[in-house]
C-alpha cells in the first residue's frame, strides 16, 4: 500500500493536484490532515479534474494520532523535508517495504521538526536552482513518482 499525507496545507489548488499526481503515480489512499481542505469543493475539483472521486481519501484531525496508528500497520513513514537527517531521495532503498506512507509538509513550515523525528525516514529532493524548495504539488509528484519506482 502506498498512502499520501497531506498535513495543513493551505491551498485548494494545491490539493486538487495532488490528488491528480497521486492517482498517476498509484497512490492507494490520502489522509487530508487538520486543517487541509476536502472534497467536495470547487477550487481542488477543478484541478483534480475527478480523481477525488475516486481516490480514497480521509480527513484526520491529528497527525500524530495517523503516524502512530500507521506505524501499528506496518507502515514506513517518510517525511518529504530537506533537514539535518534527511537523504537525497534518489538514495531511499524501499526493497523489503511493502506499505509506505509520505507525509508532505504544508506552503510555509514544511514538515514540523516533532513530525520529521517520528517519521522511519527523511528523504529530501537535490535542488540545483536558487531557490530552496519547490512547491509543495510539484514536490510531493516528484517523491510520489520516485517512491513508486522504488517499491513497485
Amino acid at each position: 500500500m502506498f498512502y499520501l499525507i497531506l498535513p495543513d496545507i493551505r491551498s485548494c489548488h494545491n490539493v486538487g493536484a495532488m490528488f491528480r499526481t497521486a492517482d498517476a503515480c498509484g497512490v492507494d489512499k490520502l489522509f487530508l490532515v487538520g486543517y487541509t481542505a476536502t472534497p467536495p469543493k470547487p477550487q481542488i475539483d477543478k484541478v483534480a479534474l475527478g480523481a477525488e472521486t475516486w481516490i480514497p481519501w480521509e480527513h484526520k484531525k491529528n497527525l500524530k494520532i495517523l503516524i502512530a496508528n500507521l506505524k501499528k500497520k506496518g507502515f514506513f513513514v517518510i517525511g518529504l523535508e530537506k533537514n539535518e537527517r534527511s537523504i537525497d531521495i534518489s538514495e531511499l532503498n524501499l526493497a523489503v517495504e511493502k506499505n509506505v506512507a509520505l507525509i508532505v509538509g504544508n506552503e510555509v513550515e514544511g514538515v514540523e521538526a516533532e513530525i520529521s523525528k517520528l517519521c522511519d525516514e527523511v528523504v529530501h529532493i537535490p535542488m540545483y536552482g536558487k531557490k530552496e524548495s519547490f512547491n509543495v504539488s510539484v514536490a510531493a509528484g516528484i517523491a510520489m513518482y520516485s517512491i513508486k519506482t522504488k517499491f513497485s
